[in-house]
């Protein structure tokens, strides 16, 4: 554990590739707010530049906890509603591969990270090193399940393959946890996802699962730290350090 006020390697690279992408925040921008431990450090540093007067922004939030934290830092905060799309939304990953394609949803906010990405012009990922993998699978795959449905979302994601574990509540394991939205948490462990576009439109077809941790398609680069760098990762191209660009990749 760190000691308080000093962060840890992989912290370091969380608030280093937090800061990197505010260099791609532009003025008047509407912007959306992801949720987990490297998203928060980039609320807090678009809000300092808020609260300096170097930008003017507006923002929606991917979670309750977002949210609470992007008003303390003083960023402006739009409701949804119709017609609403987003110039750029930042968030972290709980892994990346080489096609940018993610496994989301470890801090219980996928449902709302997929609805804010889906409507995002630009989908930038922020992320420490221990984030990128050559294969998804290794992380746990979440599901947010409607609570009636969840012995039968059980009974077929186990017939996947999937090992699921209903999660519980970090500050009280006695209670299970759950979305913002009231539904179930559940974590699949497949270990290997060697097919993920077909696993996606399988845990899609299960009645009662209202979606899954897999965002494909919808990265469009990552941001990921590796010590003192930070690197830009794009489908198809070699990584190349951030500050070889001027504007969005």
């Amino acid at each position: 554990m760190s000691t308080p006020g000093v962060l840890s390697p992989l912290e370091k690279e969380k608030h280093l590739a937090a800061a990197a992408a505010l260099r791609w925040v532009r003025d008047g921008m509407l912007i959306g707010l992801g949720t987990g431990s490297t998203a928060a450090y980039f609320i807090t540093e678009l809000g300092a530049a808020v609260r300096a007067g170097q930008l003017r922004v507006q923002a929606t939030a991917t979670s309750l906890a977002s949210e609470t934290l992007a008003r303390e830092a003083g960023i402006p905060l739009v409701e949804p509603r119709r017609g609403l799309r987003f110039d750029l939304t930042v968030d972290g990953a709980d892994e990346i591969d080489s096609q940018l394609r993610l496994v989301k949803g470890g801090g219980g906010a996928l449902l709302r990270e997929k609805v804010i990405a889906t409507a995002s012009d630009y989908l930038l990922i922020i992320a420490d090193s221990s984030k990128a993998v050559p294969q998804l699978g290794r992380f746990p795959l979440p599901l947010e399940v409607v609570p009636f449905a969840l012995p039968w979302v059980m009974d077929a994601t186990a017939a996947l393959g999937g090992a699921p574990v209903l999660r519980r509540d970090k500050h009280n394991p006695a209670q299970l946890a759950h979305s913002d939205q009231g539904n179930l948490l559940v974590d699949c462990h497949f270990e290997q996802l060697t097919e993920p576009e077909q696993l996606a439109g399988q845990l899609q077809a299960i009645p009662g699962v209202v979606d899954h941790g897999l965002f494909l398609g919808l990265a469009r680069a990552a941001l990921v730290a590796h010590g003192e760098q930070v690197l830009v990762l794009r489908a198809g191209a070699d990584a190349a350090p951030a500050e070889a660009f001027a504007a969005l990749p």
